[in-house]
């Protein structure tokens, strides 16, 4: 068998993947598109640990193509997508909301199955959870919830805090969805939100900025901006912060909720195994997570001054001290 490794770069980030040989025409082929941020490389690992045990084999029965564009930036992402349909790929997997806009935006034949988008109904890239319709399937992460959820867990840690910050991803249309999750959550504690936006990853550190300027208690950081940059100028202003996304409370956030990636992640692979088998997208009901994980920073908290509830603390699956 003959394999070779092609490397691209797209927005700066490297991917190599394997491809197909023409003696091995007959292989199913799979388009991944993914934005880079926040990393890919967990989704990556477990979604293709998850096709070998349902029984593929790159480079025997299966090819994979990887874009990643290294950002959310909407052309970066749609030319990932054009690319992934020019290589006359099976099916594309995306991870959250943008990729998969992006990927619904060049092709309404070839399935998608998404991967952990906010909420997909809200967002119009679905018609219904139950018959989600047109090419598309997959799995919903149940933001809307998991990030109220982050800001009750920030008035349980700071009672006296009276205004946050909403640090939104200007790129991700579920934006919109995630900013209402937040001001419906402290409106009922009488918490003032106050929102900022920032173009992706390279936008934080300003975004931080006006967070300062506004004197805001504590933030909660939309998943798919660079929650490590995020965790860090959270630490570095002594913000306390919270987000729907494990990788920001093990960078140094104070805390993170959300639906336990990977189970998504290889729920992912499931879909995409019922799709390469005949299954077709708007026959496949969208799954929510069922398990929902809890991280506290306890390192963090001790720098910031703060004394986390025993309670608390009993109740989280991984404390980082």
């Amino acid at each position: 068998m003959n394999r070779r490794t092609l490397i691209t770069a797209l927005g700066g980030t490297a991917v190599a993947w394997p491809v197909v040989s023409r003696g091995q025409s007959h292989m199913r082929k799979i388009g991944i598109l993914v934005a880079g941020t926040p990393d890919p490389t967990a989704f990556l690992q477990e979604f293709r640990s998850s096709l070998r045990g349902l029984g593929y084999i790159e480079g025997q029965n299966i090819g994979v193509e990887v874009r990643s564009t290294g950002s959310t930036d909407p052309a970066r992402l749609k030319a990932g997508a054009q690319e992934l349909l020019a290589l006359k790929v099976d099916v594309i997997v995306t991870l959250q909301t943008p990729p998969t806009e992006a990927a619904k935006a060049v092709t309404r034949d070839v399935p998608i199955v998404m991967g952990g988008v906010g909420d997909p109904v809200g967002t119009g890239i679905v018609a219904s959870l139950v018959r989600p319709g047109g090419n598309i399937t997959g799995v919903s992460a149940a933001t809307p919830e998991v990030t109220a959820k982050n800001v009750e867990l920030l008035h349980e840690l700071l009672p006296a805090a009276r205004r946050i910050g909403a640090l939104c991803n200007a790129n991700d249309p579920f934006s919109k969805q995630f900013l209402e999750s937040i001001q419906n959550a402290a409106r009922a504690s009488n918490v003032e939100v106050r929102p900022v936006f920032a173009g992706g990853a390279p936008g934080v550190e300003a975004a931080f900025a006006e967070l300062l300027t506004a004197k805001v208690d504590a933030v909660v950081v939309q998943p798919s901006l660079g929650v490590r940059a995020a965790a860090e100028l959270s630490l570095k202003h002594r913000m306390p912060g919270a987000s729907p996304s494990l990788p920001y409370a093990r960078a140094g956030g104070l805390v993170a909720y959300t639906g336990n990636p990977v189970a998504m992640y290889r729920m992912s692979a499931v879909f995409t195994d019922k799709i390469l088998k005949g299954a077709k997208p708007a026959d496949l009901p969208i799954e929510q997570p069922t398990k929902f994980d809890m991280i506290i920073n306890l390192k963090t908290a001790t720098a910031l001054g703060l004394t986390i509830p025993p309670t608390m603390l009993a109740r989280a699956d991984e404390v980082i001290e």
